[in-house]
């Protein structure tokens, strides 16, 4: 056995289990786009189990008992924030999560803002 695999043997290694196998390779949710400051929240307990969901998915669910932000689910998950969202995508669209996208502090269709910025910019 050579050096570099006995590296994946280490015991303090703990279970190497790769981000794209708990989204089944997707790297984007089917539907909707999550900020990191999204809220998550669960519609009702945490099944048991469900066909089609893995353990990170009910625990998503479980988390959300309280209303969490993408970042924070991400952050007790111990999960990239990509992985996170997938996964969100995948209860949201079972109906166990709603999701409350946070609200743009700016219309970029509101005329009064470009007129602001390039004021802004002829007083320079």
């Amino acid at each position: 056995m050579s050096t570099d695999d006995e590296r994946w043997l280490d015991e303090s290694a703990g279970p190497v289990v790769r981000p794209y196998v708990m989204t089944s390779g997707r790297a984007q949710p089917v539907r909707g786009k999550f900020d990191l400051i999204t809220i998550v929240v669960a519609t009702g307990p945490a099944p048991q189990a469900q066909i089609g969901l893995g353990p990170e998915h009910l625990a998503i669910v479980r988390l959300c008992q309280e209303p969490l932000s993408v970042a924070e689910i991400a952050g007790y998950l111990d999960l990239p924030a990509g992985t996170i969202r997938v996964l969100i995508g995948d209860v949201r669209d079972k109906g166990f999560v709603m999701v409350q996208e946070p609200e743009p502090e700016i219309n970029m269709q509101d005329l009064r803002m470009y007129e602001a910025v390039i004021d802004g910019l002829r007083a320079l």
